[in-house]
């Protein structure tokens, strides 16, 4: 094949393959038109492919001398080990009320420095390693995990090992940790969407909730040294966690690595009860102003307090939900972004956590069609409880959704990992995913319609709009959808 260099403009040069003139006589414009049409009707569209298989891996369970739990599934081919160590139990169980935040900063400070080696070191040693290690502690669970190479597992264990348990929490890192953290504060507290993400839980559940509280000034300001050291000494226990081993390892030689580099975590901790307070009395659907000037787009977040996960709702919710505001196709986004091209995208979520998490419904949206959009955001949650039923097609597609993408997550070794973790953090029974399908095909459009009476009620919704409160706040009130209070930006009753 015979290539040529051509300049191009305000660029300094391409390489431009020049096919040879026999070639390009073959192939000329009228004879490919007639190949594609021969083989390709782009008029007709492609039939769904078949329905991917679900393989769930087996794997075994055995408990440890620490009171930890070892999980360990075998997938060979590939010389990969993923390995995570999770937590049940997180910020909401652990973390003192006036502390929030306190779980982040310790889960970000453990690769700070041990008593073996200093910031530097471990990251350099990781760098050797080929892999990092991670840490997280969420609301309720938390988790620390690697990727390696089979031959590099037994040396990244020794690493993570050491995290876990020599941690020193340099008062330095700690420093800088508060003033990045107050800076991000700063600039969430700039955009609509960070501002709705503080304001909307509070107004659901208060901060008298695990659920209603965020991170704030105030509660980084507070965190000492000494807060990291007794959440560490209190939350890091075997007591309540299972160590989950996937790739190409068997459970004895994964027993083996673990019992080596953990032996000197002693043994103590318990599984929490994830016993949660009342959430407040449901009130009448409001409208929650936060005034942001010259905001050029304004952020929603409609919904209320939900079920948690072990409703018995939960397949139906999930499908109905698929079809209100998770499908790029679904009922929210096609109406307010494709047909009305208020947004670039609108959703609906189900917080499913072991206590009443939130249904949420929002999204951003332009501001001179912030009234528009929550008269369609209304019609939508009011359709999908039976004014508009679901259509045969609707729910075919949500459930093709939900089941046609779930075999995909135990291709890789990592994806394997999560899932087996998930059905230990949530609480879920071992066979799970083979219920999971035949509990979503067997949904029907009469549940759909049942679960969405019962969980979206347009009666007792809270809205809260986040926006420039000159340009807004008359053509909301014009809607007379509901009566307007102004908060704000921390979701307190804004000063006249």
């Amino acid at each position: 094949m015979n290539h040529r260099l051509t300049l191009l403009r305000g660029a300094a040069f391409a390489v431009v393959f020049a096919l040879p003139a026999s070639a390009q006589k073959a192939r000329s414009p009228a004879k490919q038109q007639a190949a594609a049409k021969a083989s390709f009707d782009r008029r007709v569209v492609p039939t769904p492919g078949k329905i991917p298989d679900l393989t769930v891996p087996f794997w075994s369970k055995v408990s440890l001398s620490d009171g930890a739990q070892l999980v360990v599934s075998e997938k060979h081919g590939l010389p990969l080990v993923a390995f995570q160590i999770n937590f049940i139990g997180g910020a909401d169980q652990y973390e003192p009320e006036e502390k929030t935040g306190l779980a982040n900063f310790v889960a970000g400070m453990l690769s700070e420095g041990t008593t073996h080696r200093n910031g530097d070191q471990i990251s350099n040693d990781l760098q050797l390693l080929g892999t990092e290690v991670f840490a997280t502690i969420g609301g309720e669970s938390g988790r620390m995990w690697f990727l390696s190479t089979k031959d590099k597992f037994a040396p990244t264990l020794a690493v993570l090992a050491d995290l876990l348990e020599n941690p020193t929490f340099p008062q330095e890192a700690l420093d800088r940790l508060k003033a990045r953290t107050l800076v991000s504060l700063k600039v969430n507290r700039d955009r609509t969407s960070g501002i709705a993400n503080v304001v909307f839980p509070k107004t659901l559940y208060s901060t008298a909730h695990p659920y209603g509280r965020t991170v704030n000034e105030s509660s980084v300001n507070s965190i000492t040294r000494d807060d990291l050291l007794a959440f560490y000494k209190n939350y890091f226990r075997p007591g309540h966690a299972v160590i989950t081993v996937v790739g190409d390892i068997s459970q004895a030689e994964a027993k083996r690595a673990v019992e080596s580099a953990l032996g000197g975590w002693k043994a103590g901790g318990s599984v929490p009860d994830f016993a949660y307070p009342a959430t407040p009395a449901p009130k009448t659907t409001t409208i929650y102003l936060v005034d942001k000037p010259g905001a050029a787009q304004s952020t929603f977040a409609i919904g209320e307090v939900g079920p948690p996960r072990a409703t018995p709702d939960y397949y139906a919710l999930r499908v109905m939900n698929e079809m209100l505001g998770v499908l790029f196709q679904s009922r929210l986004n096609h109406n307010i972004r494709e047909v009305k091209g208020y947004s670039y995208g609108v959703n609906s979520s189900f917080a499913f956590g072991r206590g009443p998490g939130a249904f949420r419904a929002g999204g951003d949206v332009v501001t001179a069609k912030t009234d528009s959009a929550l008269i369609e955001f209304m019609k939508e949650l009011r359709d999908i409880r039976g004014t508009r039923p679901p259509t045969v097609d609707e729910l075919a597609q949500a459930k093709a959704s939900l089941v046609q993408s779930l075999p995909s997550t135990f291709a890789s070794v990592t994806g394997i990992n999560n899932n087996l973790s998930s059905i230990y953090t949530q609480g879920l029974s071992d066979d799970y995913y083979q219920v999971f399908m035949r509990s979503v095909n067997a949904v029907t459009r009469d549940d759909v319609v049942r679960v969405a009476q019962k969980y979206i009620d347009p009666q007792h919704l809270a809205i809260v709009i986040v926006g420039d409160r000159s340009k807004i706040e008359a053509p909301l009130a014009a809607t007379k959808i509901a009566p307007i209070v102004v908060l704000d930006a921390n979701g307190d009753p804004s000063k006249p």
